[in-house]
């Protein structure tokens, strides 16, 4: 386009936009209940606006006049957000805001001084250029100021205020933004562009029809809230402008003295610019604390809860391959919210601890079987609220005092989790009044102190999160319950089908006895039914037992003895050593120690490489045996541990009915004892059977009948 046509088309802008100020200024000045003690303020910095449009339009954009009214525009304006502080009282609080405002005023009249300079000075040339970079650069600081004291204006606002204060925070961005724009682009180039200065009535224009917005009934309806990604990359954006403009603001002071040196520093200062660039890219710790700096400074909650929530629901209902298991996605849903990189999920076990259940990019934390003991719950738990969370920092540092918000359960963190340098903070989970369940977070890039935010938005989540585990739970075991009602059934027609048998085959025996001629063939004949009727019999006392809680009657059993047995009978197929057989009198049943520990070693060897040799070992500790079976084969992980191996009808082995290690755990708590379970993927596992001995069984059964 020409430049007569730009002159006419920035004539019809600017003419337009004083137009439309100062139909907003008589708007607003009719209206006296608007904007409370900012309104006078307003109308002046609406009617300077227009002013100053009116006389681009008349005289130019670059004329004299229209330059001391942008100046007088501009102070107008920051006295017009002064006053706007004032609508939500943070007019008495502005102690980092106030010395912001008197920087941009004084840099404003500075550059009306040099505005006026400029006209009057006998000196041409080179002063006159660098009088032109110079106003240039002023009026870059203060559309940059401007808009940071506009997002303080309606970033730091209450709720209610922020109804009133969105149109004139909107408008005077859109002002200040066209003049960051215009003044950059004249700054780089040394001169202004014909179709810029035309565009700049827009500004007047946009501050007419959004006050004019806002004037109108009904315009709370209308809401704006720019979110944390855009605030994050405007501010880094931010960052790198101002970083470029005063490095080019110094070359071009530095052209004004030597060409030849402006050129070396030109080039050095790009060159530092893209490495500082490309760090900032790079660096997880810097963004993460430039991130951490807005959130603090900049927004009135560190977290955008929308935001926040949208990303939680997303990861919980992400299933399938692609989403992971239930337990991962309930550790990546709190880390996610505190940029933690790992995490650690602890659940209940059969006993009441706390036991690993999975973890999340965190393979080298040792956690121990017991990870958290049940009087440790019971005091997690004593909280109905989940409020206790932990920030376990805190609790290394021996002289900073403890946060009130977990000083009572602070004795009950273990030893291993504050001795893991990566842990960093213990997020409980609480169903109703019952603790389901603890994630512990890893440290993130940008450690810093948890808060009452933190607190109030982990709490929640861990609520929400204890509610997906207690569901996932209840359908397993109803899915269990629909599996053993089944089982049951059928297992009752084999026990009516066993029983049947057993009686005719009695029956037969005492016919044989009866009527048999031939001594030898009856006496052979005897013992062959005999035997089949005494191990049906078995059969059927075996299967009676399934469901009960304990076995009727223990005796004393020597667990050597047995473990010796059981041995005996593997190692002609598999190498089975008995490395520690101290003497151990158990109270329990021998029949089913024996079973438990054929399974047991079964196990092990079919888990195990030909050549690798499995161990048994047997000893007394205190008040209990041990019997130890470990294998240094395949292992299992944490999780199958806890979801699968104890669970009936689930096996690893093809054509395994899966109720094996499930009727081993139930005969040895039949006996009064526990089976426990370590293992590690590719380095082996570890069943330690754990029964009373037969004197402190006695001793008990003698107390237990005083008593009563």
């Amino acid at each position: 386009m020409t430049a007569d046509l730009w002159q006419l088309i920035g004539s019809a802008a600017w003419g337009t936009g004083a137009f439309a100020c100062l139909i907003a200024a008589g708007l607003l000045y009719s209206r006296p209940g608007r904007f409370g003690a900012a309104r006078r303020a307003l109308v002046a910095a609406i009617g300077l606006t227009g002013l100053w449009a009116l006389i681009g339009a008349l005289a130019g954009p670059e004329s004299l006049g229209a330059e001391l009214a942008d100046s007088l525009r501009n102070l107008a304006w920051l006295f017009a957000l002064y006053r706007l502080f004032a609508i939500d009282g943070r007019d008495a609080s502005l102690a980092p805001v106030r010395p912001l405002l008197v920087a941009l005023c004084f840099v404003e009249l500075l550059q009306l001084a040099l505005e006026v300079a400029i006209v009057v000075s006998p000196f041409g040339g080179k002063f006159a250029e660098l009088a032109f970079h110079t106003v240039t650069l002023f009026r870059l600081l203060v559309a940059i100021g401007g808009l940071v004291l506009v997002h303080n204006l309606y970033g730091g606002a209450a709720p209610n205020a922020r109804l009133v204060l969105r149109w004139p925070a909107l408008a005077l961005a859109a002002q200040w933004g066209l003049d960051l724009n215009h003044y950059t682009v004249s700054y780089l180039l040394a001169d202004a562009l014909p179709a810029l200065a035309a565009l700049r009535g827009l500004a007047a224009l946009a501050i007419g029809v959004l006050i004019g917005l806002g004037l109108r009934r009904g315009s709370e309806t209308l809401r704006f809230s720019p979110s944390r990604a855009v605030m994050f990359q405007s501010a880094s954006l931010m960052i790198i402008g101002v970083y470029l403009v005063f490095m080019v603001a110094i070359a071009r002071w530095l052209a004004w003295a030597g060409q030849e040196l402006a050129a070396e520093l030109q080039l050095a200062f790009a060159g530092s610019a893209a490495v500082l660039l490309a760090t900032f890219a790079s660096s997880r710790v810097l963004r993460a604390r430039l991130r951490v700096t807005l959130s603090k400074h900049l927004f009135q909650h560190r977290y955008d809860y929308r935001q926040e929530w949208l990303r939680f629901t997303q990861t919980m209902a992400r299933v399938g391959p692609e989403g992971g298991p239930l337990h991962e996605r309930v550790i990546r849903a709190v880390a996610d919210m505190t940029d933690s990189p790992a995490g650690l999920l602890l659940t209940l076990n059969d006993q009441g601890d706390l036991a690993l259940a999975s973890r999340w990019q965190w393979p080298t934390a040792d956690v121990p079987a017991v990870a958290l003991p049940a009087a440790a719950v019971r005091t997690f738990e004593a909280d109905r609220t989940g409020g206790f969370i932990v920030d376990l920092d805190e609790l290394r540092g021996a002289d900073a005092p403890p946060h009130e918000h977990w000083a009572a359960p602070q004795q009950a963190v273990p030893d291993w989790l504050l001795a893991e340098p990566r842990a960093w903070a213990l997020v409980p989970l609480h169903h109703f009044d019952r603790l389901v369940g603890m994630v512990v977070l890893a440290r993130p890039a940008l450690t810093r102190r948890l808060d009452w935010e933190d607190f109030d938005l982990l709490r929640v989540a861990g609520q929400q999160l204890a509610s997906y585990l207690a569901e996932q739970t209840g359908q397993e075991a109803l899915a269990e319950a629909g599996r053993f009602d089944d089982f049951n059934r059928r297992i009752a027609f084999v026990m009516h089908d066993i029983k049947n048998l057993a009686s005719q085959l009695s029956l037969l025996a005492r016919n044989a006895e009866a009527h048999a001629e031939n001594p030898e063939f009856r006496a052979d004949m005897l013992v062959t039914l005999r035997n089949a009727a005494d191990k049906l019999n078995a059969l059927l006392a075996r299967l009676s037992r399934y469901g009960t809680s304990a076995v009727e009657s223990l005796t004393p059993v020597s667990a050597d003895v047995v473990a010796k047995r059981v041995v005996a009978q593997f190692r002609a197929g598999h190498q089975v050593e008995l490395v520690q057989s101290a003497p151990c009198l158990i109270a329990g049943r021998e029949e089913l120690l024996e079973q438990v520990l054929v399974h047991l070693v079964q196990n092990a060897i079919d888990a195990s490489q030909p050549e690798s040799p499995v161990f048994v070992q047997v000893s007394c500790e205190q008040f209990h045996g041990l019997i130890e079976v470990v294998d240094s084969g395949s292992g299992m992980s944490a999780e199958f541990v806890r979801t699968g191996l104890f669970k009936p009808f689930v096996s690893t082995k093809s054509g395994g009915l899966g109720i094996g290690a499930y009727e081993a755990r139930e005969l040895v708590r039949a006996m009064g004892g526990q089976l426990e379970v370590e293992s590690r993927e590719g380095l082996g596992s570890r069943f330690t059977i754990r029964l009373p001995l037969a004197e402190a069984a006695e001793l008990l059964n003698n107390f237990a009948a005083k008593v009563a």
